[in-house]
């Protein structure tokens, strides 16, 4: 059961909100919901038009920050490095919070008296996915649940839970450098591999920005940590000394960490938890690590060791992460375009053992070249975006067969003919590149890989779309 927050909750406080995209307008919405005066902007008239009109809402651009009780910054907008935009500074020297939307949430939550429990999910990869399973597993034995975060729906955006209910969110490294208050029941930290470093300077700065997700915590709580994360044993001492139980989880068969997967189950010291051989939508070594993520946490929220397997097994992947969307002559494509760098295209090509692979977009540091490893997998490479010639290159030097195609939709009918001539029974989009050069986001360009798929698929005899 879900409530609405009181409408009076924040009556009196001052808010500023700027960016007006998908986390801004739902900050806007329901600062104002719960009674507050809002001053939003966008340097984009048609987000700014989006607003609906309020008697508590200005908006205008700051010319100061007197009086606000916080600035909800858009996460994209830096408060430190590269730089700080303009906003960040102003709020810093007039001594104005610059608070994530999830901080604000779980103040929200408090003052209105619940005491639902958080759940905060973290990592370079995975996060996604074990996100929207634990959701899957909490509502599965009846918890009410709200997900959302980096993922979905923004975190202000969700309804007021009860005492027995549970927030699963997604915390990107933006949302954590933004925390206060906020306290995760259970909190995870999958992986890291570097990203973003922009914006953290370093690899060390990117760390300690997942960390925070552990900022707060204390006897009682539980704190999950991916067995492949760097310099382990540093993190696990640091958060020994909070007192707060830890978890160390893999997806390999490691009975050394506190939940482990050999190849057909789900284990603990305890012995089997599930049997993983009817668990068909989390395919891979890391998706057996999300699953034990999601399990470490679901049983310390109260979920019956019993109900787990059931819930694997009913769970289905989430769209543009290793998502079959189609079958054409017996060859299955798979859309993972969310794989927006080469530690996660990695993970997708690792189950397969020949494919069709199209990649390409707008290349993170460091390129494919940690890939090599898989390069046997692919039978031909299809190259797409900004930097399919910097990716062409490596695929050269290690003597993989490939072209530089463009665009999907050149690539798709393509894929299919050379999958027939090569005897590959799958094609996979798996990018291991940002979206932006030819697409808004991953999403843009998984669901123009699907509907290209699906073009293919239309009239041939014997195929369906998936």
């Amino acid at each position: 059961m879900s409530m609405a927050f009181p409408p009076t909750l924040l009556a009196a406080h001052h808010y500023g909100v700027a960016g007006l995209g998908r986390n801004g307008a739902a900050a806007v919405t329901a600062l104002l919901a719960m009674g507050a005066s809002v001053q939003a902007w966008d340097d984009r008239a048609d987000a700014r038009a989006a607003l609906a009109p309020h008697d508590r809402l200005t908006v205008a651009p700051f010319e100061n920050m007197l009086g606000l009780a916080g600035l909800v910054l858009s996460p994209g907008i830096p408060h430190n490095l590269p730089s700080p935009h303009p906003l960040a500074r102003m709020a810093v020297e007039a001594g104005v919070p610059i608070l994530s939307d999830a901080e604000l949430l779980f103040r929200a939550v408090r003052a209105a008296g619940s005491r639902a429990r958080f759940a905060g999910i973290t990592g370079t990869n995975g996060k996604s996915t074990t996100t929207v399973l634990l959701a899957h597993m909490l509502a599965g034995c009846g918890m009410p649940v709200a997900a959302g975060g980096n993922l979905g729906p923004a975190a202000l955006s969700l309804p007021l839970l009860p005492d027995d209910g549970v927030y699963v969110l997604e915390m990107s490294s933006y949302m954590l450098e933004r925390l206060d208050q906020m306290h995760f029941n259970v909190a995870c930290l999958l992986n890291l591999t570097p990203d973003h470093l922009d914006r953290h300077g370093d690899m060390a700065g990117y760390i300690a920005a997942k960390l925070h997700v552990f900022d707060h915590q204390h006897a009682g709580d539980l704190a999950v940590l991916g067995d492949t994360l760097p310099d382990y044993d540093t993190i696990r001492r640091r958060l020994a000394a909070t007192r707060t139980t830890i978890a160390r989880v893999s997806g390999a068969d490691m009975p050394q960490c506190d939940l482990y997967c050999t190849p057909g189950a789900l284990c603990d010291h305890a012995g089997v938890i599930a049997d993983l051989r009817a668990v068909h939508d989390l395919p891979g070594a890391h998706n057996r690590e999300n699953a034990a993520a999601a399990t470490a946490m679901a049983l310390h929220l109260g979920m019956p060791r019993a109900a787990v397997e059931p819930a694997l097994v009913s769970f289905s992947a989430l769209d543009h992460r290793q998502k079959t969307v189609g079958s054409v002559d017996g060859i299955r494509f798979i859309n993972d375009s969310k794989a927006t760098n080469a530690d996660a295209t990695a993970r997708a090509l690792a189950c397969h053992d020949r494919m069709v692979w199209i990649a390409g977009g707008m290349a993170k540091a460091g390129g494919i070249e940690e890939l090599a490893p898989l390069f046997s997998r692919v039978a031909l490479a299809l190259l797409i975006g900004r930097d399919a010639p910097v990716l062409a290159a490596t695929l050269a030097r290690h003597d993989v067969p490939h072209r530089i195609v463009d665009t999907l939709d050149r690539a798709v009918p393509q894929a299919l003919d050379s999958a027939r001539e090569l005897g590959a029974d799958t094609v996979m989009l798996s990018p291991a590149c940002a979206s932006f050069d030819q697409f808004s986001g991953f999403e843009a360009r998984g669901e123009h890989f699907a509907q290209l798929v699906r073009g293919l698929a239309t009239g041939r005899d014997g195929t369906t779309p998936a």
